[in-house]
């Protein structure tokens, strides 16, 4: 979402007429962010207050993929250390699991933007205690149109990395294909009858290619002109539009 249908609280001009015109053509849409800061109801709210239209069956976060990787592959784990904000320790929370400072028996890092040093040393500690470390996703920086830099998830675990000699044993989120995976299932399509469209190389073209999707890069967030031909060479995008208008275009013209 970030980057690609808004930049921060920054609404693009064209969002709004692009998913008219794809419910004009009977195309479905669903919403999937790696920004786990805000719960879903949270981020359905900030849709509401731009004029979009959507419900839980069409929002999809890391914060749920994580959720669901901790019950399946740590069954027994119920108290977490979480280096997240409060509305994504709500959502843990609601789900079963105990938001701890001691005494936890796994540590999650995310993107946390009420972030303190001293919760980043005690995760280190955790961690270097040999815990089940999970991230939510492994984006470096969120795209904003302020006047700074937004450290992400996967800065944040490089400072653990660097602090502990360790990765996290599992990140979350695109480009992971199980998020697209289960956007297919609940809407009884193939991944490949989905376009996965977003603006960073590493996450979303990625998750789209890894799916068997058609992947889009959008030139409207962490990707620009600039910086395109500089980016890892092997991962290549089926599509590149400037951003959601083109690509809107590109699609009117495909089904005349």
């Amino acid at each position: 979402m970030d980057g690609t249908i808004y930049l921060s609280d920054t609404l693009f001009p064209y969002t709004l007429p692009f998913l008219e015109d794809l419910e004009a053509a009977g195309i479905g849409y669903s919403f999937l962010t790696n920004n786990p800061s805000r719960c879903r109801k949270a981020y359905l709210d900030k849709l509401s207050g731009m004029g979009i239209r959507a419900g839980l069956d069409n929002m999809y976060t890391t914060i749920e993929a994580t959720i669901d990787y901790i019950k399946v592959n740590l069954p027994g784990v119920r108290r977490l250390f979480i280096l997240g904000t409060p509305s994504m320790v709500s959502e843990f929370e609601a789900a079963g699991f105990q938001s701890v400072y001691d005494d936890p028996e796994a540590v999650v890092a995310a993107f946390d933007r009420t972030l303190v040093y001293d919760r980043l040393c005690k995760a280190a500690w955790w961690v270097k205690k040999g815990l089940p470390y999970v991230a939510t996703n492994p984006d470096r920086v969120c795209p904003t149109d302020q006047d700074t830099v937004l450290v992400d998830c996967g800065s944040i675990c490089a400072a653990l990395e660097y602090a502990t000699g360790r990765r996290p044993d599992a990140v979350l989120g695109k480009p992971d294909p199980q998020i697209l995976y289960t956007i297919a299932r609940d809407k009884g399509i193939l991944p490949s009858e989905i376009a996965m469209v977003g603006d960073r190389m590493y996450t979303d073209v990625a998750s789209g290619l890894n799916a068997g999707a058609l992947s889009v890069l959008v030139l409207s967030g962490e990707t620009t002109l600039s910086n395109l031909s500089s980016l890892a060479s092997e991962i290549r995008p089926d599509l590149v539009c400037r951003d959601l208008a083109e690509f809107g275009s590109l699609l009117k013209m495909a089904r005349l």
